[in-house]
């Protein structure tokens, strides 16, 4: 079982939204057949086979076993990741485009940039996870309190500086077996602290 997977077909995305095939997922962590399932959520079992299927056509699910019981194969279903991510790709021409509006200030293009991470990397762990690969990748989160907006304006330019200097330094345009990573840093309001929220607010 994936830890993650990425959903970037529309109708496995409108699938998966179904509050009961949402439950389902959720519950299938763990290998179930469909008579345990509709008695852990007082449903029947023809109902939950039903979403099942549906699930199943769209790999959402997958069969972990199968048990007899007298005359009756019993199937056992197990979800295919622990958890799931709609890809904006799901959206088609709807899904947000960064070249549309390249304002490094802007919200909505923090956000378009986000989207096109989440479909890029999607893209990147089912072609992995389809070829039995690796796929290498970095990541840093963290949170930084700052005194005024003019510190923060500061902090901006001198990451926005420090990136770009890294970025030249190792960047190689005739490098013949060299691989293109994409880099993306973003700096936005904290929603963690209930504080900074209600200051947030009041800007």
């Amino acid at each position: 079982m994936r830890q993650v997977a990425v959903i970037e077909d529309a109708a496995a995305a409108e699938a998966s939204l179904d509050p009961l095939r949402t439950r389902l997922l959720h519950e299938l962590v763990e290998p179930l057949s469909a008579a345990a399932l509709g008695q852990r959520l007082g449903l029947p079992r023809q109902k939950v086979n039903y979403h099942l299927r549906t699930l199943e056509e769209h790999g959402l699910v997958e069969l972990a076993e199968e048990r007899r019981r007298g005359n009756v194969v019993e199937r056992v279903m197990r979800a295919t990741a622990q958890s799931y991510l709609i890809s904006p790709a799901a959206l088609a021409t709807l899904r947000p485009d960064p070249r549309r509006s390249p304002d490094r200030l802007s919200a909505a293009w923090l956000l378009a940039l986000a989207g096109r991470l989440v479909e890029d990397v999607g893209a990147l762990i089912t072609g992995a996870v389809r070829e039995n690969r690796s796929l290498a990748t970095f990541a840093l989160d963290g949170e930084v309190r700052f005194a005024s907006a003019a510190d923060r304006a500061a902090f901006v330019e001198e990451l926005s500086a420090a990136a770009l200097g890294l970025a030249s330094k190792y960047h190689h345009d005739d490098a013949p077996h060299g691989r293109t990573f994409r880099l993306v840093v973003a700096v936005h309001p904290s929603t963690t602290s209930r504080a900074d929220r209600a200051a947030l607010e009041k800007e």
